[in-house]
C-alpha cells in the first residue's frame, strides 16, 4: 500500500509538472506574440546594371505595441570579412548621392529605399536593422540579409563566323543558380557550345553564353534564370533565305563564272558603234549624190 501511494504522488507530480511546463511555454509563445517587432526583408534582389532598384524593408509591429518615438533606420553593406561594413543609409561616402528613402514619415512601417545607377561593385548582401522605442520595452531587430544581384545587357545575335549559329550572351554577378537558355517557338534548344561561367577575381562578373544550330524561320528567345525565375529576356526572330531564290542565285553565279572562266575564249562588247559607222556611209553617199543631182536639175 505504501508503494502505491508513493506511487500515485510521483505520477500527480509528473503530470503537475508537465502542466506548469506547458502553462510557462504557452505563456511565453503569447507574450511573445504581444511583444512582437520584426523586420521583413527579400532575400534575393535582381537589377540591371545602370538601372535603379527599389531594396524592400518593412517594420511589422504587433497591434499591442505602440511607438514612443520614431524608429532609427539603418541599412548597411555586409562585407566578407564582417569588417567595415559602409553604410547604405544613412549614406556612407560609397553611396552619396545615390541612395533615397522612398517614405520620409518617421512613424510609417515601410523604410524601404531606392538605390540609383546600380555598379557591378554594389553586388553583396545587404541588412536592414531598425531600433524601436515602444511603451513597453526598447528593441533593435534587424531583417535577414538581401542579396543584390546585377546583370548585363543580353547579346543575342549569330554568331560572326556562322550564319547558321545563334549566340546569347550576358555578364551576370556570379551565382550557381544563373541558367542561360534559348528557345525556338516555345521549345527549349539543345545547345552545341556552352559557358556556364568561370569567376574571376579580377572581375566583378562572369560571362555566360549558349550557342544554338539555327532550325527554320521564326521566333528564338534567349531567357536568363535565377533559380527558375525569370531574370531578363530577348527575342531574335530569323527569316531564312527562300530556297528557290537561293538556287537561283547560286546557278547564276555559277553560270557567269563558268562562262569567262572557259580556258581560250575572250569576251568582247558587241561593236555598235562600227555597225552605226557602216551604216552611216551609203546613207551619206546616197545624201550627197540626191544634192548633186537636185543642183544639176535646178541649174539647167
Amino acid at each position: 500500500m505504501l508503494k502505491i501511494f508513493f506511487s500515485e504522488i510521483y505520477h500527480s507530480f509528473i503530470v503537475k509538472k508537465w502542466g506548469w511546463a506547458q502553462q510557462m511555454l504557452f505563456y511565453f509563445l503569447v507574450s511573445g506574440t504581444h511583444s512582437l517587432v520584426t523586420v521583413h526583408q527579400p532575400p534575393v534582389l535582381t537589377t540591371a546594371l545602370g538601372h535603379d532598384v527599389i531594396m524592400p524593408c518593412h517594420l511589422n509591429l504587433s497591434h499591442n505595441e505602440k511607438m514612443v518615438t520614431p524608429p532609427v533606420l539603418y541599412w548597411v553593406y555586409i562585407t566578407q570579412d564582417g569588417t567595415d561594413n559602409p553604410r547604405l543609409w544613412l549614406p556612407s561616402e560609397k553611396y552619396d548621392g545615390r541612395v533615397e528613402l522612398l517614405d520620409n514619415n518617421p512613424n510609417t512601417s515601410s523604410k524601404s529605399i531606392l538605390l540609383k545607377n546600380v555598379l557591378w561593385a554594389d553586388s553583396g548582401k545587404y541588412q536592414c536593422k531598425v531600433s524601436v522605442i515602444t511603451e513597453g520595452d526598447r528593441f533593435r531587430r534587424r531583417g535577414n540579409d538581401t542579396l543584390l544581384m546585377v546583370y548585363d545587357t543580353m547579346i543575342l545575335n549569330l554568331t560572326g563566323h556562322n550564319d547558321s549559329l545563334l549566340e546569347c550572351k550576358v555578364n551576370v554577378t556570379w551565382d550557381p543558380g544563373f541558367v542561360l537558355s534559348i528557345f525556338h517557338d516555345g521549345c527549349k534548344l539543345q545547345p552545341v557550345d556552352t559557358a556556364p561561367g568561370d569567376a574571376d577575381a579580377a572581375l566583378p562578373y562572369v560571362t555566360l553564353s549558349e550557342t544554338v544550330s539555327l532550325r527554320s524561320k521564326g521566333e528564338y528567345e534567349c531567357q536568363l534564370h535565377l533559380n527558375k525565375e525569370l531574370v531578363t529576356k530577348s527575342i531574335f526572330n530569323y527569316h531564312a533565305p527562300v530556297a528557290a531564290d537561293g538556287a537561283d542565285a547560286e546557278n547564276a553565279e555559277k553560270n557567269v563564272a563558268t562562262t569567262v572562266s572557259e580556258p581560250g575564249v575572250v569576251v568582247f562588247p558587241e561593236p555598235w558603234p562600227l555597225y552605226m559607222a557602216l551604216l552611216l556611209v551609203p546613207i551619206t553617199i546616197l545624201l550627197g549624190l540626191t544634192s548633186a543631182l537636185l543642183m544639176l536639175m535646178y541649174k539647167y
